[in-house]
């Protein structure tokens, strides 16, 4: 739980190895690269030597789920080309997709009318054929049928006068109904013009000028043809491992190029400068002697700056991840990383409130265990994930909640309960006292941070103070028989604490009447900040909430479960669904509450009482790692 000391290191030699020189730092990776040059007026971007496509090819091809094997001789390997050809691959399947996906919508649409063909117009006379999709109660909006016929001799069009007709400015329509389902009945109409709007309840349907099977067949050449492609790419899969160590080249000889704009030139003299590790610098002084270079390594100025590489134990080092999610410590703080690490797993815990979720948790992290340990990240990641899992799971049975169901007192899990979620006043002093206990922690680390500055360091402690007085209050108004020295101690530590805070929050120096007055504003200034803290403690009340909410939830699902139960018929199916739908959604609740406010409670109200400064991280300039 440290942040690692660094050194700044300068190293200078002749002009003519600058290259091998940076190229030996970059093959070491252990040095964070400060310019020495003044920044430039109008700095240029150089365009990267592959274009993005390259690493869209890349993506698609890792996206895969099956690969080739790798090809790892690249003597006459061409990136373009091949990129060329991935992209390609890409687009086709991204067009047959949708082809694939338009036709089965086509098909779908066209299958009630059946397998038919248009006949050609002169077939019909003139006349056309257009489709109506009418639900069953509008049936009888449709107009009555009539009869058109044709003078043979003028070819004017004729209506049967024996039928009577609604509107004389329109024929009336032949039509016929060809299918019939339980909502809808599909209409043809025989007419030579569309009708009008509003001589039909519904508007028109666009069958389209392809039969059926026409439509089935170029589905199924489709299909074909995705799959043809589909495993095209399966194929290309073998070039991800030349396609990367292309890219990495590509990215190292970029990253080289900008180290050499970093360096300060002067006649036939270079020099590099940056940051690096105490326990790396015996192989930087290793490279200048090898190449006979000068090296100069400093301690870093308090004025300075320098960026922050936090360390910590590989089975902890997950908190590095929670830290950094928020910002980054600046380089003279301290590493929250393990406080963090733990005190999320607490609040995770407090807030999921039941052991059945945490069991269930604890099996999708068994399934995922070995796929997370495929990197660095994922097997950090899984570690955190056994923390959450162990601390829910403790929670969850101190609790006594399984699925929202409490334990007999008499069994083993039931005498293993000790909490009470429902008992009110107990979970909010509990939530509280975390609360307390975390900001004393951070208000702690920044005391010692703070030691170097004299009494300054003094300030953080009286809040400690303070925080732990107001608890003594609070819990002496709750005892049934107060003892008489908790609540006159709890005052004395508020005064304590407060005059502190006071006397402590300013590094001012009296030298005259005036600093006099700036020093007790700057002491009154400090004081404000206690509707802060007041603020921030109850702001731990949310896990006492969050975890009475997510208990509420479930024993409501169950309870509804039960009662659904009981009816007759599907009673049993609707308590199944019930269970199933409800502990899902009350899971995926409590999984968000407990990773936001858990989240939130260290990076707002921790960081900020813990926490001086922000600094930024360590990037060491590096060659780019290939997996194989």
């Amino acid at each position: 739980m440290s942040i690692t000391a660094l050194k700044k290191v300068t190293v200078c030699g002749l002009i003519d190895e600058k290259e091998k020189v940076l190229d030996s730092l970059q093959a070491l990776g252990c040095i964070h690269l400060v310019s020495m040059r003044p920044p430039p007026d109008e700095p240029e971007k150089a365009a990267p030597e592959h274009p993005e496509s390259a690493y869209k090819a890349l993506k698609f091809l890792t996206d895969c789920p099956h690969k080739r094997h790798q090809v790892r001789e690249g003597e006459h390997f061409d990136l373009e080309r091949c990129v060329e050809q991935i992209s390609s691959v890409q687009q086709d399947i991204r067009d047959l997709s949708d082809r694939c996906d338009f036709l089965a919508a086509r098909i779908k649409e066209v299958e009630p009318w059946g397998d038919f063909k248009l006949p050609p117009a002169e077939d019909l006379a003139g006349l056309k054929l257009w489709f109506y999709i009418v639900p069953l109660g509008k049936l009888g909006e449709l107009p009555k049928q009539g009869s058109v016929n044709r003078n043979q001799e003028t070819g004017d069009k004729e209506i049967d006068a024996s039928i009577p007709i609604p509107d004389s400015r329109f024929p009336i329509p032949v039509w016929q109904i060809v299918h019939r389902d339980s909502r809808f009945a599909h209409v043809v109409v025989v007419a030579e013009d569309e009708p009008p709007t509003g001589s039909m309840p519904v508007a028109r349907t666009h069958t389209g000028a392809l039969s059926l099977s026409e439509l089935k067949a170029r589905l199924n050449r489709s299909q074909i043809e995705l799959e043809d492609n589909q495993a095209e790419r399966e194929s290309l899969t073998r070039w991800i491992y030349l396609i990367t160590r292309n890219l990495a080249r590509a990215e190292d000889k970029a990253g080289l190029i900008h180290a050499s704009e970093q360096t300060m030139d002067a006649h036939e003299v270079f020099a590099v400068q940056g940051w690096a590790p105490e326990h790396d610098l015996e192989p930087i002084l290793a490279l200048a002697h090898q190449h006979g270079l000068a090296a100069l390594a400093e301690d870093p100025d308090p004025a300075e700056t320098p960026p922050t590489l936090l360390q910590n134990p590989e089975p902890l080092a997950a908190g590095e991840d929670l830290v950094r999610f928020y910002k980054t410590p600046g380089y003279w703080d301290w590493d929250p990383a393990i406080p963090v690490f733990f005190s999320f797993s607490l609040f995770f815990a407090m807030i999921v409130s039941d052991a059945g979720y945490a069991a269930l948790f604890g099996a999708l992290l068994i399934v995922y265990w070995r796929r997370m340990g495929h990197s660095p990240t994922g097997r950090r990641l899984r570690v955190l994930a056994a923390a959450l899992v162990s601390s829910s799971l403790l929670w969850g049975i101190m609790v006594g909640s399984y699925f929202g169901v409490s334990p007999p007192d008499a069994s083993l899990f039931g005498t293993l309960k000790i909490l009470d979620v429902n008992d009110f006043d107990t979970m909010m002093r509990l939530s509280v006292g975390v609360g307390i206990f975390h900001l004393a922690f951070a208000n702690l680390h920044k005391a010692w941070g703070l030691r170097q500055e004299g009494l300054t360091s003094l300030a953080p402690l009286g809040w400690i103070m303070v925080m732990v007085g107001g608890l003594f209050l609070w819990i002496s108004e709750g005892l049934d028989e107060p003892h008489e020295w908790v609540s006159p101690t709890g005052k004395w530590q508020i005064g304590l604490g407060l005059a502190a805070v006071f006397l402590f929050s300013s590094v001012r120096p009296i030298k005259k009447a005036t600093d006099v007055v700036m020093r007790i504003l700057d002491g009154l200034q400090g004081l404000s900040n206690i509707t802060k803290i007041f603020g921030d403690v109850l702001s731990y009340l949310r896990l006492f909430a969050l975890g009475l909410a997510s208990a509420s939830l479930a024993l409501t699902f169950n309870n509804l479960a039960m009662q659904a139960k009981e009816a007759e018929g599907l009673g049993l199916l609707f308590s199944l669904l019930i269970l199933i739908v409800g502990h899902g959604m009350n899971i995926l609740l409590s999984l968000m509450s407990a990773v936001v406010h858990g989240m939130r409670l260290n990076c707002i109200e921790f960081f900020n009482w813990g926490l001086s400064d922000e600094g930024y991280p360590f990037k060491a300039f590096s060659k780019k790692e290939i997996s194989e």
